[in-house]
């Protein structure tokens, strides 16, 4: 095991990855930027560091910074969590090259999946349905062309990078170029790599990720699926285990095929195979998630199984103990996201100082979060503060305990999406079990 494990992130991430290093006897290293001095992340590790301004550019996604602490610290591995550089292959060579450990996938497997257009390409090849498409568009022309062909609707997609951006829905050929040229800038703006695919648009569907875990011995296992179809703007809000609308004969065949692309891949760590699954009962390859997911406390609720810690161990060289490929899952877990945000003026980010905390319990009740009282919440990261999880032996119960821990939820001072999600808890398609990606679209969220 590793003594000592630098944490190259902030928020509640750094302070999951921190608590689960402390329960393994594992030393921590915190990072933190000039406007994180007073967050959480930092008093909880052994050591912290500031490595930058405020900006991600300046701290949190300067490599030099980072690898200059770890060596300098004696951490003997880099755990990313999600977002940053989790997924940034050149990175994960960088801590090669210095003997630092990177928590993950090498960086070859990290370049392969996160070109999503070579991605399909590789599960293809392994036998994984994918949908119908087209390699990387050279231009405006021949975005044109290529939906003409498909056949619209489709969806110009960047082939890097993630979060909703650089994907451009297209109802007629004809507006094929001038979308082409949005996804191009908008994904060169976000990922310094423009380069788009395309794919046919499906509608009425929901967003299926199977969670893997992987060893360096070709061990793989599922754990199970989560149903992510709740979503704004491309962008999760609450995420639940498992999926209400997947029979157990699909469940099988989702797991078998997110096993077949990992062992494609030669892929070791956590990582999610995430899927587009129709009311017809097919299934379709969407992208490969090389890192840990938001949303993974669902699956630990359901499975038992510590994702973060076991993430660590494989980095270090354990082999899975697990007797099956498919870890059966028990109960229902629902996670809410909770954004500091105004609904007021169009969800805009909000920040300020948490005047008011209080935080629900009860059992299997649980709050990810890096907020404490009178911790101001800074500006320039991303508005996600805390997740809500909560876990039951049916999903009716796990509704029904979600609905009473978002109510006793108090976060003063800033706005957040609270009152939101208690509302999508009542809507009638979500309560049956059978919305799909376009349910907030359709409520006018």
């Amino acid at each position: 095991m590793f003594p000592k494990i630098l944490v190259a992130n902030r928020g509640e991430i750094a302070v999951r990855i921190i608590r689960a290093c402390k329960e393994m006897g594992v030393q921590t290293v915190a990072v933190f930027s000039e406007a994180d001095r007073d967050a959480l992340h930092v008093s909880l590790a052994d050591e912290s560091y500031c490595i930058g301004g405020a900006s991600v550019q300046e701290s949190y996604l300067n490599m030099a910074a980072l690898l200059t602490v770890a060596v300098e610290s004696g951490a003997a591995a880099i755990h990313p969590g999600y977002g940053l550089l989790s997924e940034n292959a050149q990175f994960a060579r960088l801590c090669e090259k210095c003997r630092i450990q990177f928590i993950g996938p090498s960086g070859d497997v990290i370049e392969k999946m996160g070109d999503k257009e070579a991605a399909r390409r590789s599960v293809a090849a392994a036998g994984v349905p994918i949908i119908q498409g087209c390699d990387l568009l050279r231009d405006g022309e021949m975005a044109v062309q290529e939906a003409k062909r498909i056949g619209c609707p489709v969806l110009i997609k960047a082939r890097s990078g993630g979060g909703g951006r650089g994907i451009r829905l297209v109802e007629k050929p004809e507006d094929a170029r001038a979308a082409y040229e949005a996804a191009y800038q908008e994904a060169q703006a976000a990922f310094g790599d423009g380069q788009c695919y395309m794919e046919k648009f499906l509608t009425k569907t929901h967003h299926i990720e199977v969670q893997l875990l992987c060893d360096q011995y070709g061990n793989v296992i599922t754990l199970g699926e989560r149903e992510c179809s709740v979503q704004r703007k491309n962008q999760k809000l609450l995420e639940e285990s498992p999926s209400p609308v997947i029979a157990e004969e699909t469940r099988e065949q989702m797991a078998e095929a997110a096993r077949r692309a990992a062992k494609a891949v030669g892929y070791s760590g956590v990582g999610t195979i995430e899927f587009l699954y129709t009311d017809d009962g097919q299934f379709y390859f969407m992208e490969m998630n090389t890192r840990l997911q938001v949303e993974h406390p669902v699956t630990e609720f359901v499975t038992g199984v510590d994702l973060v810690k076991w993430q660590i161990r494989v980095a270090a060289g354990a082999e899975l103990p697990f007797a099956t490929h498919h870890l059966a899952l028990q109960g229902h877990a629902i996670e809410c996201r909770i954004n500091a945000e105004d609904p007021e003026h169009g969800n805009r980010p909000s920040c300020g100082k948490v005047t008011d905390l209080h935080i629900p319990g009860g059992p299997w009740v649980r709050f990810d979060t890096a907020l404490y009282q009178d911790y101001m919440i800074p500006p320039y990261y991303d508005s996600m503060i805390g997740k809500l999880i909560v876990f039951a032996p049916t999903r009716e119960e796990a509704v029904r305990k979600m609905r009473a821990a978002l109510g006793e939820l108090l976060i003063g001072g800033v706005a957040t999406n609270i009152d939101l999600q208690l509302e999508i808890l009542s809507m009638p398609e979500f309560l049956q079990g059978n919305y799909h990606t376009d349910l907030m679209r359709i409520r006018g969220c």
